[in-house]
């Protein structure tokens, strides 16, 4: 019996590691993509297979086609998919539209909508029963910004968030006779590396005393909606957008 694997994008670090290394300690079979940093990813299968689980590092930028289709042969080569979280996602440096470069624009969507698009077209196409696949699931990471517009700072961002809202509903009502369930999550301000990535380390620290909760969410809060929502027990779930944001996405 082929083994059921299941692929991660961005999953080496933040979110994407702690999914991963749910998923393993439930028994599936990981495949840990990363599009630069090698080292986490390697670390990760390292510390996935000593706690007794199964797990494959793949580099891959999912803005790239080629890379998306390297991906999936590489996960049709080592067993049969079962389910996709769309994590990869980037932001830049803080600045207002109007400020904004081309370049910029093109990589935040080419890598946080058109990389989702991609990897969830892969993924109908292996495990749609139309496709002669034997069903799975598929949870896109979204964002709270996507209610709020992150103005000032990540429109961009929050825009392309938007999108993975629309796509998620849209796509889950497409498949939903073909055995996928589609969903998403959307966090809010979340302890991980992406702060820094988008120039602001200290922005949990700066933010937590205006949440509601104040405090941050952790990676593992939303690692466990994630795992939720691929689990059996939604199995009546599909074009749901799970807020994980301690109340800040529905603030006025």
């Amino acid at each position: 019996m082929s083994e059921e694997i299941v692929i991660v994008t961005g999953g080496s670090r933040g979110i994407g590691a702690s999914v991963c290394r749910k998923l393993a300690a439930n028994g599936r079979k990981v495949l840990v993509n990363f599009a630069q940093n090698s080292g986490a990813a390697d670390e990760l299968v390292v510390e996935i297979r000593a706690a007794g689980g199964a797990a494959v590092a793949i580099q891959g930028d999912v803005g790239n086609e080629a890379d998306v289709l390297n991906l999936f042969a590489e996960a049709d080569r080592l067993g049969t998919l079962t389910g996709l979280v769309n994590n990869a996602g980037v932001l830049d440096v803080a600045q207002r539209v109007d400020e904004m470069s081309l370049e910029r624009l093109n990589r935040i969507f080419s890598v946080n909508v058109l990389g989702s698009i991609l990897c969830a077209r892969e993924a109908v196409r292996r495990m749609s029963t139309r496709h002669g696949g034997k069903g799975g699931t598929i949870v896109n990471l979204g964002s709270a910004s996507s209610k709020l517009g992150s103005p000032n700072q990540y429109v961009d961002y929050a825009a392309s968030k938007g999108a993975i809202d629309t796509m998620t509903v849209g796509l889950a009502l497409e498949v939903a006779q073909e055995g996928i369930r589609v969903n998403a999550v959307r966090p809010g301000i979340i302890d991980t590396e992406i702060h820094a990535s988008g120039g602001a380390p200290d922005r949990v620290a700066e933010l937590q005393s205006k949440l509601p909760m104040k405090r941050a969410g952790s990676a593992d809060e939303v690692a466990d909606a994630i795992l939720w929502l691929m689990s059996d027990q939604a199995s009546y779930t599909t074009g749901a957008i799970l807020d994980v944001s301690g109340g800040r996405a529905i603030l006025p």
